[in-house]
């Protein structure tokens, strides 16, 4: 919840856009998630002669292993020999057996790049002439199966324990001392402690399988669990596990010698250092070890993640480390304030003071978020075309919006703290009670009365041992009824006390309100650690549109290369489609289909048909059925051409039971 101050929030707008404006104005190259950029030979090629080797060229440093580049032959054999060398700068290249006979071959390749997310992706190439392929490359990566979804899944907790355990603690030492007694909170912030220890555990056995097979056999493979370990993302791991150590201590302490010093009064403008010298140590203390502790939690996804590589590392790392913590403290804070509306005693309500001094605290998080938030996002797009061009830029829109979402809701929150008295101060609070007290005294005169009953019964029989026991255990029956009925009593007694107060109860609202966005907005926020950032994205893209040219100007290339768009008006119908016909003349021709989305990156589609047609000798149409060769792309060999002249070339392409589209070209065939 956020001070909503008109005038303040005016001013951080116009700086927003002031500072954007200027950084994405000067937007300079970088990196992030590694992408491939080119290869030797390139996708598509054929060549006259048998390579010695294949180089593979990616947008930054990554680390490989023995399997991480695989060429295969024709007939899905390896031969390729030796482990992949690192010849120069990002360049990786794989020896290859020598007098390889013509055909095409497939190079498959899995790396992991430097910012921790692994990548995969294949293409093929050919020696002499394309032929057909038994080689069939999967286009999931290890992280798209049921590994990928786990590691998500606990990167998304593990995010969610840190906010709340940082922004727990947080708001109780900032915020309202008197919650270091209440159950609710300590259980909320043990809670986020267990929650990050445990995601932390499990993404430490998960990362072997998540980085090589994808595989869930693989999770408790020894060997592949101390590579982890040698790696900076298992060292982020590890270090993150002995923080949690240290956490552990800061929480018996917050809990133990701090709860029994806080100041009873539940809203004391002293709350939090309770004016003696002993506490204010303490307080002091707890502060500055909490805050390195936190430092120290948020520095291990920074050294590990996309802000410890591309541009200005050496800034961007701490402007991570500032942003992860002023997300919990906003974040966490709110969810510890929340717990506290709805499950504090009545004794020791959330007061006006203490949601006055979380709205200060939660609106410097947010112009922390805006400021590093700026320059994350021009570190990672570098142009205003970023934002809806790539996935990342998508994403990061999203997260915008939940952000103001966020906001706007505060500025309700706030309107009802301006009106929040005390708990037992407002009218409507204190004559709920009085009546309570009132219906409680009632229900307490029938039990009391009863008692001396059930005595005089029980001593008229005492001369039945057998029958006594019998009547005792009627009356512990009874007793335990008695119980549970006041235990509900109460319960529902508090409840009524919280809820008679109109301004704290829709302040409960307002903030359960926010606490809802945050939750979609930190699942989005772990997605979009996990996507590849625009820059990188955009740099594939050209890459790939090079890459894809490339047949067309190269040796021994189509003499015929069309390239039509595509859109089949369905999901995930849109696309680019492209011909290589080679040699392009009379008689027998090798032809080549390749299909890739928006983004340029190779898709497969259900089914690709090929038509030519030559209407000035009523030729035609004549049908081909092109073999899938790998993904994107189909080959046809023998394609017969009749004669020279104008083809009007057509290709259907289905990319669903039910949607599909014809496209066509004419060409100069002969």
């Amino acid at each position: 919840m956020t001070q909503t101050i008109a005038p303040r929030v005016r001013t951080l707008v116009l700086l927003i856009l002031a500072v954007a404006g200027a950084l994405l104005a000067g937007a300079a190259p970088a990196s992030a998630h590694a992408a491939l950029t080119g290869s030797d030979p390139a996708q598509g090629a054929v060549v006259d002669t048998a390579p010695t080797r294949v180089s593979l060229t990616f947008s930054e440093p990554v680390a490989v292993g023995d399997d991480s580049v695989r060429v295969l032959d024709p007939k899905g054999e390896r031969v390729d020999k030796g482990d992949p060398a690192n010849p120069s700068g990002t360049t990786y290249s794989v020896p290859l057996v020598s007098g390889l006979p013509d055909g095409t071959y497939t190079v498959a390749y899995q790396v992991v790049s430097a910012d921790s997310h692994p990548v995969a992706g294949a293409f093929t190439f050919s020696i002499g002439a394309p032929s057909e392929t038994t080689v069939s490359v999967s286009a999931q990566a290890p992280d798209d199966g049921l590994v990928g979804w786990l590691y998500g899944f606990g990167r998304y907790v593990s995010y969610a324990g840190f906010a709340v355990l940082a922004g727990g603690a947080a708001f109780v030492l900032a915020c309202w001392a008197p919650g270091a007694r209440v159950r609710a909170v300590q259980r909320l912030v043990v809670s986020g402690w267990l929650a990050l220890t445990a995601a932390t555990l499990g993404l430490l056995m998960l990362r072997g399988s998540y980085t090589t097979s994808g595989r869930v056999g693989d999770v408790f493979d020894l060997e592949l669990l101390g590579d982890v370990l040698q790696t900076k993302t298992g060292a982020a791991l590890v270090s993150r596990l002995l923080l949690l150590a240290a956490a552990a201590l800061f929480i018996a302490v917050l809990f133990g010698a701090y709860a029994r010093t806080a100041d009873a009064a539940p809203d004391h403008p002293g709350d939090g250092d309770g004016g003696e010298p002993d506490k204010r140590d303490l307080t002091l203390g707890l502060a500055l070890g909490g805050t390195v502790v936190a430092a120290g939690l948020a520095a291990s996804w920074a050294m590990s993640e996309h802000a410890s590589q591309g541009l200005q590392a050496g800034v961007a790392m701490p402007v991570d480390v500032v942003h992860l913590l002023a997300v919990a403290a906003w974040l966490g804070g709110l969810t510890a304030l929340l717990v506290a509306l709805y499950r504090a005693p009545v004794e020791t309500p959330v007061g006006r003071d203490a949601v006055r001094r979380f709205s200060r605290l939660a609106f410097g998080s947010v112009v922390t978020l805006a400021v590093t938030g700026v320059y994350q996002s021009w570190r990672q797009l570098g142009s205003w075309s970023a934002f809806t061009d790539t996935r990342y830029g998508q994403l990061l829109l999203v997260k915008i919006a939940l952000v103001a979402v966020m906001v706007a809701v505060a500025f309700m929150s706030r309107r009802w703290t301006r009106r929040l008295a005390d708990a037992r101060g407002s009218a409507a609070a204190e004559e709920a009670e009085r009546a309570e007290e009132a219906e409680r005294a009632e229900e307490e005169k029938q039990p009391a009365g009863t008692a001396p009953a059930a005595a005089s019964e029980t001593s008229k029989t005492s001369e039945t041992s057998e029958a006594g026991k019998t009547e005792a255990g009627h009356d512990a029956v009874r007793a335990a009824q008695l119980a549970r009925q006041r235990a509900a009593t109460e319960a529902a007694r508090q409840k009524r006390l919280r809820d008679a107060d109109p301004n704290r109860f829709g302040l409960r609202r307002s903030v359960l309100a926010e606490a809802g966005v945050a939750v979609v907005l930190l699942a989005v926020t772990t997605v979009l650690t996990q996507t590849e950032p625009g820059r990188t994205e955009q740099d594939a893209r050209a890459a790939a549109a090079t890459s894809s040219s490339a047949p067309a100007n190269g040796q021994g290339s189509g003499a015929l290369s069309l390239t039509m768009p595509f859109d089949t008006g369905g999901t995930n119908g849109k696309g680019v489609v492209s011909i290589d016909l080679d040699p392009a003349q009379a008689g027998d021709n090798a032809l080549h289909v390749y299909v890739e989305g928006p983004d340029g990156t190779p898709v497969d589609v259900p089914e690709v048909k090929i038509a030519l047609t030559l209407a000035a000798q009523d030729i035609g149409p004549l049908p081909v059925t092109p073999d899938r060769i790998t993904t994107g792309h189909w080959s046809a060999s023998g394609v017969q051409i009749p004669m020279a002249g104008d083809w009007k070339v057509e290709v259907t392409v289905r990319t669903s039971d039910i949607d599909q589209v014809t496209v066509s070209k004419n060409a100069q065939i002969g």
